[in-house]
């Protein structure tokens, strides 16, 4: 008999990408449903999913309209209880967020079992708040900072969810020219940075280096970019958000990012050299947490924001291209860490954790 499961999401794509990916596992033997916040809309494709928008407000935003929020908090709460009721859910995966907590409180009041889904290294708040009533958590790690003792028999691992496609593409580009393909991923927070404070060392790097460059960033910052690229002609192609990242993936030689756990997951099953420069501003220090993570097992170099005044950032990146040694070893640590990440292998540990007694 099939399942009701729904998927509860919102905000950036760093929570709504893994919630569709989970769709995807689910959907063929289970009735699999998926609520977002309205941020999170434009990554969704109407198309495909079973999805309704649940907003919420985020509360401490405002401190004059905190009355107001928690009134729309509180009817978003009595929304998502008649929305579990009327579609029977029998089970619900939250990745996370403020904006799955009207979920996951309705849920108290319904038979629905709440799993839990962690990719950082450090553990959220909203997944602390609700760790005691959930049945399990996935996560990519053992070793979540701020996971309380009493509480670890409910971890699960599981292998990064990535987009089916990505199984497909990972061994798909041969490489038939010498130009240096570049990724910059500013990540939906702190972007502003990689459109500033990179542009004298990727000006730098074009005079060494035959450089296309895949710049992510915000859409309000593309005007100033495309002036910079142009003027230091520089090949570039800008994007906001790209459905089909993968593609981009299996053809770079050299990224630089922000340190959200998916966008790390991801290029290290493409075995992409990655220099991580996690976002200083990010709760807990999360970011900084999931690079360690990867610098730990060889697959990454990383560097903090606050370093970059005291170092050459230019002679670093050159250094590490000039390297092909370590290139080799870190591309040989990536692919030692996901070569058992298959669709297939990921999915039957998903399923098997969420019918388990």
């Amino acid at each position: 008999m099939k399942k009701k499961i729904l998927i509860t999401t919102g905000g950036s794509g760093g929570h709504v990408v893994p919630a569709l990916n989970f769709y995807k596992h689910l959907n063929q033997y289970n009735d699999v449903f998926l609520t977002s916040d309205l941020r999170g809309l434009r990554f969704i494709d109407k198309k495909i999913y079973n999805y309704k928008i649940i907003d919420v407000p985020d509360i401490k935003k405002n401190l004059l309209k905190i009355p107001l929020n928690l009134l729309f908090f509180l009817i978003s709460i009595i929304k998502s209880l008649f929305y579990l009721r009327k579609n029977k859910i029998d089970k619900i995966i939250s990745t996370g967020g403020y904006m799955t907590f009207p979920i996951c409180i309705a849920s108290l009041f319904t038979k629905s079992e709440l799993f839990l889904f962690e990719p950082n290294m450090v553990l959220g708040r909203s997944n602390l708040f609700f760790l005691k009533v959930c049945k399990k958590v996935f996560c990519y790690s053992n070793s979540v900072r701020k996971f309380p003792q009493k509480y670890t028999s409910k971890i699960k691992l599981i292998y990064p969810v990535l987009n089916k496609k990505s199984y497909l593409l990972k061994n798909d580009f041969k490489k038939i020219s010498d130009q240096k393909i570049f990724l910059l991923i500013g990540g939906s927070q702190g972007a502003q940075f990689f459109q500033t404070d990179l542009k004298d060392t990727l000006n730098k790097l074009s005079k060494k280096f035959n450089l296309l460059i895949y710049h992510q960033t915000n859409k309000e910052n593309f005007k100033d970019l495309e002036i910079f690229y142009q003027k230091n002609n520089i090949s570039f192609k800008l994007f906001d958000f790209d459905p089909n990242l993968e593609k981009i993936f299996v053809k770079t030689d050299f990224c630089i990012t922000r340190a959200g756990a998916s966008t790390l997951a991801e290029l290290v099953f493409f075995k992409v050299p990655l220099l991580a420069i996690p976002f200083p501003y990010s709760k807990d220090d999360h970011q900084l947490f999931n690079a360690k993570y990867y610098k730990d097992k060889n697959c990454c170099w990383l560097i903090e924001q606050n370093e970059l005044e005291k170092k050459d950032l230019f002679e670093i990146i050159s250094n590490i291209l000039d390297d092909k040694k370590n290139l080799k070893l870190k591309k040989k640590a990536m692919n030692e860490l996901s070569s058992e990440n298959t669709w297939e292998n990921n999915n039957q540990i998903i399923t098997k954790i969420l019918y388990e007694n």
